[in-house]
């Protein structure tokens, strides 16, 4: 039997020696080729594939370095995500699991000649954690996966979300204060007994169904004339009923007259006025998706997929604000944020849900579109509010029911 035959002891420590890690100095990057001792990486260095590579590096040697920079920090990354996500561990204890793959790509071939200078690096460029104890270096990974970035953004909505609705409610609080004290002091300073302010308390339960709490809020009512005043002064909250109505004769004869019943009827309307934009209030979010409405894909992004401005159904909602979609050609399913939809109407007749306002929720037919003002005259139909006419309701508030 030969010297270096396969079975032979030789053969076998040879090949035990060439799995194991052998040292770095001695390893060719460019030709990935690792050599047992510094006379064995000497006569690699005057091979003649060598040579040839060496012409290869020496044409643009810093793309090339570039190149082995790269990937070892793509690399050296992956393998901390997967084994330290999120732990905080020491950089050396981090690059020894690494380096004990022997075909990685080895740092003396990148523009980094240390580790702690690679290590500063990953910590100015915001990849890692960088801590520097008496013990060395410590790294934490920083998850910056698109799923948790995704996530950090919704939640970042909500929470701005939850603060620009209390203080709307906080503003509405102080504006009812002042309004309730400059009636009172109208009333103490002798105003007329015919145009007295009469001041009526009314709760109003209603159920949240998506907060699944019960709110009550207090409206005041107030006469007609201070009902005017405060019209003129304005009111953030906007009204699907607030339409001016021509006075009928014996609104006529109530004015005129000055009699009980007219006074206490202008009070009510007040009152219901007051109960429609606290509906309004309540209602009126800033997300608007629901599963099983037909909208339109305004993603400039996915215009070269041929999405752009084709219309899907609403199959499932993520976080209130994103929306899974189906798209109605080819039945592929994206999920899109509310940002880059659109509400799409159906024609006259035609069945939409309020997806937003004071009825949001509520399944309702389209009866008109006005054009130059951008809403539409709706019917709510079932419910509660069966019969119902809404009129000047918004584009934005209304979409078209998926079939």
């Amino acid at each position: 039997m030969g010297k270096n035959e396969f079975l032979t002891p030789k053969a076998i420590a040879n090949r035990i020696k060439a799995k194991g890690l052998q040292k770095l100095r001695w390893y060719c990057q460019m030709c990935q080729k690792q050599c047992r001792d510094e006379n064995g990486f000497k006569c690699h260095c005057m091979s003649e594939s060598h040579q040839r590579q060496m012409q290869v590096f020496g044409q643009n040697p810093h793309r090339v370095v570039e190149g082995y920079s790269e990937e070892f920090e793509t690399t050296f990354l992956e393998h901390m995500g997967r084994s330290h996500r999120f732990s905080r561990v020491a950089a050396t204890v981090v690059y020894n699991e690494y380096i004990a793959d022997r075909h990685h790509v080895h740092m003396n071939s990148t523009q980094w000649a240390t580790l702690t200078e690679f290590i500063k690096h990953l910590g100015k460029t915001g990849k890692l954690k960088v801590e520097e104890t008496p013990k060395g270096w410590f790294i934490t990974y920083i998850d910056r996966d698109s799923e948790t970035l995704f996530k950090e953004k919704m939640k970042n909505k909500r929470l701005k979300a939850d603060i620009a609705e209390e203080e709307k409610m906080e503003r509405e609080i102080q504006r009812q204060i002042e309004r309730a004290e400059q009636m009172m002091g109208n009333d103490n300073g002798g105003g007329g007994a015919e145009e007295g302010i009469t001041i009526t308390k009314s709760r109003m339960l209603e159920k949240n169904d998506e907060e699944g709490s019960t709110k009550i809020t207090m409206s005041l009512g107030q006469s007609k004339k201070n009902a005017e005043m405060n019209g003129k002064r304005g009111d953030s909250s906007r009204l699907v009923f607030d339409e001016v109505e021509p006075e009928s004769s014996s609104g006529k004869r109530r004015r005129e007259g000055g009699e009980s019943s007219g006074k206490n009827a202008s009070v009510l309307d007040e009152l219901m006025k007051e109960e429609e934009k606290a509906k309004e209030r309540i209602n009126r979010k800033d997300y608007w998706v629901c599963p099983g409405i037909v909208v339109k894909v305004m993603s400039k992004a996915l215009a070269d997929k041929g999405y752009y401005k084709q219309k899907g159904v609403v199959r499932r909602v993520i976080d209130k604000y994103c929306g899974e979609i189906e798209m109605v050609e080819n039945k592929h399913v994206l999920r899109v944020d509310q940002e880059e939809l659109e509400t799409v109407l159906p024609q006259i007749g035609g069945l939409v849900k309020i997806v937003n306002g004071a009825y949001r929720g509520e399944n309702a037919r389209l009866l008109a579109v006005d054009t130059d003002k951008f809403c539409a005259k709706v019917q709510i139909e079932k419910g509660i509010y069966d019969g119902r006419v809404l009129k000047a309701v918004e584009y934005e508030d209304i979409c078209k029911l998926a079939q």
